[in-house]
């Protein structure tokens, strides 16, 4: 069964791979949540300036375009500092370099945890919640 589904609960996946891209968004809206997608950080923050309602940014690290998923990461935590971040790579390096306040996950990930992680982030926003996230990925 699944949640009512509100425009705080739009999740924002940025993926060049089409066929990870298909399989995050299926994990997504199996949570309960409404995706969008962009296939790098242009198309994103693109998004990001026409829309006021998305409340999480999950991202791939290595992609095409004008700037890596570190980079958006960081710009949205700067430019939208609301909107909740999921950083993804194949590559556990870059976990350090995630901005504070975000979340790493290593690929392959799994979707239990993933729909933990953004069920916990979004919860965490909404107002009375206090802010505080409790995860154990």
């Amino acid at each position: 069964m699944s949640k009512a589904i509100f425009p705080s609960q739009l999740v924002l996946i940025v993926e060049d791979d089409q066929l990870l891209k298909m399989l995050t968004t299926d994990i997504v809206e199996e949570a309960g949540f409404v995706a969008l997608s962009a296939e790098n950080a242009d198309e994103a923050v693109a998004l990001l300036a026409a829309r006021s309602d998305i409340a999480m940014l999950l991202t791939d690290i290595n992609m095409p375009g004008s700037m890596d998923g570190l980079e958006l990461a960081h710009m949205v935590r700067d430019r939208w500092p609301h909107i909740k971040i999921i950083v993804v790579s194949a590559h556990g390096e870059a976990s350090s370099a995630v901005p504070a306040g975000s979340l790493f996950f290593h690929k392959p990930y799994k979707t239990e945890a993933m729909i933990s992680a953004i069920d916990s982030l979004i919860d965490a926003g909404k107002p009375g919640s206090g802010g505080q996230v409790y995860l154990n990925v």
